[in-house]
């Protein structure tokens, strides 16, 4: 078991103020597997002072030695990719495989993503012959991070911030911190000056309410439940600083008639992936009702042959989700669904030969309707609600039918069908016939599902405020 109580502050390895232990329980075997310290109110002021101070020289510092530090940052992590896949594996319970290629491989991904499209950003842009308007970076910025992809959320806010020259306080998720520690260790091996960049270990209730409320605090990022979103809202609202969310989703994937049964088995893989512990997972399958029948055997067909297991094996399986506590709520949910629709595959109780772990039962209803707690609430687990529809005016109705707007997804051939019905979805993310989204692409949803975008370009310009500067009489 790992014992860790340092918290990363100004540059250095620091004590908390007062040693509150947490226990980090892997949750594949429910056994502890590492101890941490939550902070508390002197930890977080200390953290925060810590980068007001850095932001003063942080700022007005060139572009150039920014990238520097960046492109070192990506030799570090390339590096020591094999540590942050384990560590991320025993904290959330990614499989193996998922933990390298996809968990660790994201925040490669998007770091040098932020890299490319860093190079060719331009701070100043000359409005008229007498005017510029300036792209300043907004100051102390707080990334409250969570446990379901940590190295992807922790490289989507932290990276574009101290790239744009904001200085950054990190609260990674207390259930799974140690891949934040690890980042922390990261960017101190990378050589970041002291006060750029600050971790420290707290829950959302102590270090999170903290920094929402903190007078030095200029910006939030956050992303997590609804819920906690509308929190962190009201407790910044009586400082009008800048809230960035990204929160839950209730995605829906219609498969029209003639998609084929690939994107049947597509749209359940795709739902099951990580456990179904993603905010953009096709946890609603909207099928074209004559070939809904079929749909439902194939997708039947897939739970049942998806295999689950504990995070340190090899393989294509799925491993646990994070906790008891999200394991209670989805085998609460999925009772509920036993009352409101067919059960097709799965259920309640772990799987055959599991009996201490946090795992769960690939599930399946068919004849859902939309009006139904399984087809409005966030399950966050591998539970798939089949509904049938008989027109493309009714799928759409029924897609956009939610009170999230983050990703949705159409599988058809038809181009033109393809583009109309995307065009009309309510999402800030549309995929399409099993294409993924390209590095740098602006992430981020309607409505419940939050307000801000990550990623490449857009996602620098989450941390900059917008100056306009008259009688420049020049460019330089």
């Amino acid at each position: 078991m790992l014992e860790h109580r340092q918290f990363y502050i100004d540059g250095a390895w620091v004590d908390p103020a007062v040693a509150n232990d947490f226990d980090v329980i892997n949750p594949s075997n429910e056994e502890n597997c590492a101890v941490i310290s939550l902070g508390g109110q002197a930890d977080t002021d200390a953290a925060v002072a810590a980068a007001k101070i850095a932001f003063e020289s942080w700022s007005q510092t060139s572009k150039e030695e920014r990238l520097a530090l960046l492109e070192k940052l990506l030799e570090v992590y390339n590096a020591r990719q094999e540590e942050m896949a384990q560590a991320m594996s025993m904290e959330m319970g990614a499989p193996q495989n998922l933990a390298r290629a996809q968990q660790t491989g994201a925040g490669s991904w998007h770091l040098d993503g932020f890299i490319k499209a860093f190079r060719d950003f331009e701070f100043d842009s000359e409005y008229t012959k007498t005017e510029m308007t300036l792209k300043e970076p907004i100051g102390v910025v707080a990334c409250i991070t969570p446990w379901n992809w940590p190295m992807n959320q922790i490289v989507l806010k932290a990276i574009p911030a101290i790239a744009t020259g904001c200085t950054v306080v990190l609260k990674p998720s207390e259930i799974a911190p140690l891949s934040g520690v690890l980042f922390a260790e990261f960017m101190h091996e990378a050589g970041f000056p002291a006060g750029v960049f600050n971790m420290l270990n707290g829950d959302g209730v102590g270090v999170g309410s903290q920094l929402s409320v903190h007078p030095d605090v200029d910006m939030v990022s956050f992303t997590g439940s609804s819920r906690a979103g509308i929190l962190i809202s009201k407790a910044a609202a009586d400082s009008l600083k800048r809230v960035s969310l990204e929160l839950g989703g209730k995605g829906a994937n219609i498969i029209f008639a003639d998609a084929g049964e690939k994107a049947m088995q597509y749209g359940a893989d795709r739902c099951f992936r990580n456990s179904g512990q993603s905010c953009n997972a096709p946890t609603r399958m909207l099928v074209e009702r004559s070939v809904y029948d079929r749909a439902v055997e194939v997708v039947t067909e897939a739970a049942n042959n998806t295999h689950v297991g504990p995070a340190s094996e090899e393989g294509g399986h799925i491993g646990p989700v994070v906790s008891k506590v999200q394991f209670d709520k989805i085998q609460g949910l999925i009772e509920v669904g036993m009352g409101e629709a067919k059960l097709v595959a799965g259920g309640l109780g772990r799987p055959d030969g599991l009996n201490r772990g946090y795992y769960v039962k690939p599930t399946v209803f068919a004849d859902a309707t939309n009006d139904m707690r399984i087809a409005q609430e966030e399950i966050f687990g591998p539970v798939l609600a089949m509904i049938p529809f008989d027109t493309e005016e009714e799928a759409i109705a029924i897609a956009n039918d939610t009170p999230y707007g983050l990703t949705n997804y159409v599988q058809t051939p038809d181009d033109e069908k393809r583009r109309r019905v995307a065009r009309r979805l309510r999402s800030g993310m549309v995929e399409t016939n099993a294409q993924g989204f390209a590095q740098g692409s602006p992430f981020g949803g309607y409505k419940q599902s939050g307000n801000g975008r990550e990623g490449g370009l857009y996602g620098l310009e989450e941390f900059l405020e917008i100056k306009a500067v008259s009688g420049w009489n020049g460019k330089s």
